[in-house]
């Protein structure tokens, strides 16, 4: 893992980012505290948080937060409280460091989010923001045409248990094959890192993959793969959660005013990846080659970019049948997702903008 500062610059918004949120008393009866316009109003410190750490991924769903980094477009929002930012290759480090206390808030995928979720039976975390939906597709070789093509394929997915696992392995079901978590089963699924899928998708010794942007558009592009299951295909309106923002519950209960500018920072670069498009990609392709040294194509780029939609809106029905999806090819047990979520703030903020608020 490299870790990365973020750059700051004047601030544009001091008025909206600095009002104190209102938090709210107990949401549910796990004891998990929530902040929202709806709510009787909780006592919280009067001391300004010194230093928020946010984590995120360098690649390009996780565009949000690269370019809200890179652009200086959080730190300008966080005004007084210092920025240091963390990247990691895995949710699973993410949500380790943020039960440990290492970590305030992070840009994650939904498998993690739900795992950390139930490991800590609903106190540590609380999901405050949507941040990109879609981009994620199973990408097979020439001469798989169909879902009967696959019995006795090999095909692979990003890690055991990572959202598209989840996906695959739900999708293969839903088509009345067996699998196993040890890779047995009418269909193969071997787990790998993506750079290993590229690779062995080349080579010719796996015949397909589940997997998120850019390695969909790689595996199409350098791997002359061609698209059997556009997830967008499999959701109401073509949206389903891909990244999205979460703080820790401790966070929310003791600075909800910087959890508030954190969102207005969260916004303000979401409307920048609209209205500048081609700036943000090259912001993203800098900030891959700088953190990870591994550079990305252009072309490979915008082809990503045009399959991902960022927004504010979580997609939370996708979320809850991930998990229902989850404990049913045996990831995981089930996880009560109730209290997972923390809109209020976020929706506070959308209607000071005139945007449709989110729902949960």
């Amino acid at each position: 893992m490299r870790q990365h500062q973020g750059r700051s610059r004047s601030r544009r918004t001091a008025a909206a980012v600095t009002a104190l949120a209102m938090l709210a008393a107990g949401c549910a009866s796990n004891g998990g505290a929530t902040a929202g316009s709806d709510s009787e109003a909780a006592e919280v410190s009067s001391d300004r948080l010194e230093e928020l750490r946010l984590g995120y991924f360098p690649n390009v769903t996780h565009a949000p937060a690269i370019v809200g980094v890179e652009d200086g477009i959080l730190a300008d929002a966080l005004g007084d409280t210092e920025l240091t930012t963390r990247t990691f290759n895995s949710g699973t480090e993410v949500i380790e460091a943020l039960l440990s206390g290492a970590l305030d808030a992070s840009y994650i995928g939904p498998s993690p989010a739900i795992n950390g979720h139930g490991r800590s039976e609903g106190q540590a975390l609380r999901i405050v923001s949507g941040a990109t939906s879609g981009g994620a597709s199973l990408v097979v070789r020439d001469g798989i045409d169909s879902p009967d093509d696959l019995v006795g394929k090999t095909l692979s997915t990003p890690s055991l248990g990572n959202t598209q696992d989840v996906a695959l392995r739900a999708w293969l079901a839903d088509q009345g094959f067996e699998t196993t978590l040890e890779g047995g089963g009418e269909v193969t699924i071997q787990p790998q890192d993506n750079a290993a899928i590229l690779e062995t998708f080349i080579s010719g010794q796996i015949d397909g993959a589940w997997v998120p942007e850019p390695w969909l558009t790689r595996l199409l592009a350098e791997g002359d793969g061609q698209v059997l299951v556009d997830e967008r295909d499999l959701w109401p309106d073509g949206q389903f959660v891909t990244t999205h923002l979460i703080v820790s519950t401790q966070l929310l209960e003791d600075h909800p005013d910087v959890v508030r500018d954190l969102l207005t920072g969260h916004l303000d670069t979401l409307d920048q990846l609209e209205s500048d498009p081609e700036g943000s990609q090259q912001t993203v392709a800098d900030a891959i080659e700088t953190l990870t040294g591994v550079g990305l194509n252009t072309d490979v780029l915008a082809g990503a970019w045009d399959n991902l939609t960022f927004t504010p809106d979580p997609v939370a029905d996708s979320l809850r049948k991930g998990a229902q999806d989850a404990a049913e090819v045996g990831i995981h047990d089930p996880v009560d997702l109730d209290g997972i979520y923390e809109l209020g703030l976020l929706n506070e903020l959308l209607a000071a903008r005139d945007e449709q608020e989110v729902s949960q």
